[in-house]
């Protein structure tokens, strides 16, 4: 029976190779690449940072080698871009070497952001920017991969919130953090980049540099630029960040129009709650007196009562 389909015709490939040279053909291989042919992933959320770590691989890579080859895919005008193996490339940079080993793989730009971002949520110290780009590229990603263009009918809009929120959780799943947690990080990419290096330094912990915390820079990122920009003057001026508390109170004056500089340094100026001072008596001094397992708001209850019984005490013996 005749096959009309040219589906169905051999191409000239088939004609000329065996199956085994065109399977090989199609298998990946790892290839010496120079360092001149392989460019950075567009907009690539994790820095490379010049520290002892880098130090460190630079002289492995002297002694060794790149012992795991990186991940590049082919670009369409020449040469390759780099989706996994940053890291590694500026090593073999500082340690002279010329080439790098990689895997060159086809990949869309989807596919490669979310190897780029997987690859990348391994390594041992990530600051919550480099967290809060990638996670946001790769849900963007997801989202790409599963959209749709009939987006005027409610259902579908629906659908695709659902679908939004399944894409947040995968995420938080693959990196071993909550649904929440992911999109609060998510967040952090409205904050300026001056306040967003305040909450990198609660992880570096760079000395004489202010720290934030995530939580209110979660809600600080509600804030106007222009307003994010006159905090960060008086976060320098004052030497402080605000508390959870005070970046509330900043956001809910911002969505009422009602947030200028004199209010925020108000609000900066109150005192917080971990600024009060505190006295503290260890567990086991005081453990002898209460039952296992009693509250510690009831512990602090009887210890205030009996303060007061002994002051009472106290002053009926001095009359």
């Amino acid at each position: 029976m005749a096959i009309n389909s040219a589906a169905n015709l051999l191409s000239v490939d088939s004609l000329f190779t065996t199956q085994e040279e065109r399977d090989e053909a199609q298998r990946e291989t790892v290839r010496d690449i120079p360092l001149s042919e392989i460019s950075d992933f567009p907009n690539h959320p994790f820095k490379v940072r010049m520290d002892e770590s880098m130090a460190e691989m630079a002289d492995s890579v002297r002694q060794y080698g790149v012992l795991a080859p990186g991940l590049v895919r082919p670009k369409p005008d020449g040469g390759y871009e780099m989706v996994a193996g940053h890291r590694r490339k500026k090593a073999s940079e500082l340690a002279g070497l010329e080439t790098v080993p990689c895997i060159v793989r086809e990949l869309t730009d989807d596919e490669a952001t979310i190897i780029m971002v997987d690859s990348n949520l391994q390594r041992e110290q990530i600051l919550p920017s480099e967290k809060a780009f990638a996670y946001k590229m790769k849900l963007d990603a997801m989202k790409r991969q599963g959209q749709r263009t009939d987006l005027t009918s409610p259902p579908v809009v629906e659908k695709l919130s659902r679908k939004a929120n399944l894409s947040a959780t995968q995420i938080g799943k693959a990196a071993g953090e909550s649904h929440e947690q992911v999109r609060r990080f998510i967040r952090l990419t409205n904050l300026t980049p001056d306040l967003l290096d305040l909450v990198d330094n609660s992880v570096l912990k760079e000395k004489d540099n202010p720290q934030m915390a995530l939580r209110p820079a979660v809600e600080l990122s509600y804030l106007t630029t222009e307003e994010q920009t006159a905090l960060f003057e008086l976060i320098e001026i004052e030497d402080c960040t605000p508390s959870h508390a005070q970046a509330i109170k900043m956001k809910d004056f911002s969505q009422a129009g009602k947030l200028n500089e004199d209010v925020m340094l108000s609000i900066m100026q109150e005192e917080k709650g971990n600024q009060v001072e505190q006295f503290k008596i260890p567990k086991e001094r005081i453990s002898k007196y209460f039952a296992p397992g009693t509250p510690a708001q009831k512990i602090e209850d009887t210890i205030i009562k009996a303060l007061e019984m002994y002051r009472k005490r106290q002053r009926e013996m001095e009359r």
